[in-house]
């Protein structure tokens, strides 16, 4: 799923301590050296110039579950991370708070159970999928959760490493952000995200995530496609694989992706006017004509490819 707090609500990443506020006033642009283009386009980091800013601020696609050997920060990212004054993820990463208490946003509406959606042998399935695969959490458990969570803790457990060895970009840049005390904030909310579920038809999702573990093997080789081509950072081959990655997808592009890469554009230049940014959001979001690189553009902004 294209949603932070999928991966992050139970998996408790957040920095030890909350961040002291950043003193704006006074705060002088970096004058380091600038950092170096890629000699193509495929790049996952991208400085945003222009359209009257007064210093550069910088948006990075992440994804939000990893194995360790590819989630490691470049650089030219490590460079942004130091000389921005605020970093947004989609989520506010360092309120514990916002985190955890997605967890009560998880839940169908209306008591519904997903033995409500299903067959009993569809249920079955899935419940067997549960039984013989190491999940985090059992089917009895989740069985009131929202379908669609249910099939991204599916998605997550197909990485090929073991969990322990699980991380994700978000949670590198948290890591690095600490030794400067940044400032971290969220485009949107737990309860924002979850509720976007609520506008798809449970039994929607329900018949979906049966699909999804019936053609589980496919969309294993999807993922790990998935994340081959961002250790390769290209962006328009991602975009056309978050198509393919989740079951129900593609149906509700606008609601899931373009609906929200809107939002962010709009909410953007409020941010970047009096400081310097680093929007660190799901890769799946930047390219295409409805994502944010090109709807930064059409408002006028530079998007210059950074080497990551």
């Amino acid at each position: 799923m294209a949603f932070c707090w999928v991966a992050m609500a139970g998996l408790g990443y957040t920095q030890t301590k909350k961040p002291a506020p950043v003193k704006t006033m006074g705060a002088k642009p970096a004058t380091a050296k600038r950092p170096v283009k890629p000699a193509g386009q495929n790049t996952l980091l991208w400085e945003i110039s222009g359209n009257g800013l007064q210093q550069p601020s910088y948006l990075f696609g992440t994804m939000h579950i990893l194995c360790d050997k590819d989630a490691t920060l470049s650089p030219n990212l490590k460079k942004a991370i130091k000389d921005v004054q605020v970093i947004y993820f989609e989520l506010d990463m360092d309120d514990m708070g916002e985190l955890m208490g997605a967890m009560k946003y998880l839940r169908m509406n209306d008591g519904k159970k997903l033995q409500d959606l299903l067959t009993k042998d569809e249920y079955d399935r899935v419940d067997n999928y549960f039984k013989t695969h190491k999940m985090p959490m059992s089917l009895s458990f989740m069985s009131r959760f929202k379908p669609y969570f249910i099939s991204s803790l599916i998605g997550e457990q197909v990485m090929t490493c073991d969990a322990d060895k699980k991380n994700g970009s978000e949670q590198q840049i948290m890591q690095e952000s600490k030794q400067y005390e940044k400032e971290i904030k969220g485009l949107e909310t737990a309860e924002f995200q979850a509720g976007l579920f609520d506008s798809i038809p449970y039994d929607k999702q329900a018949k979906d995530l049966v699909a999804y573990i019936d053609s589980i093997d496919s969309y294993k080789q999807t993922t790990l496609e998935m994340v081959e081509v961002y250790r390769k950072q290209d962006l328009s081959r991602l975009d056309s694989l978050v198509h393919k990655s989740d079951p129900g997808m593609e149906q509700y592009m606008d609601l899931l992706l373009y609906g929200r890469n809107r939002r962010w554009v709009a909410t953007m230049p409020n941010v970047m006017g009096p400081r310097s940014a680093l929007f660190a959001v799901g890769a799946g979001h930047l390219s295409g004509e409805q994502g944010v690189i090109s709807l930064l553009k059409k408002k006028g902004y530079t998007l210059t490819p950074l080497k990551n």
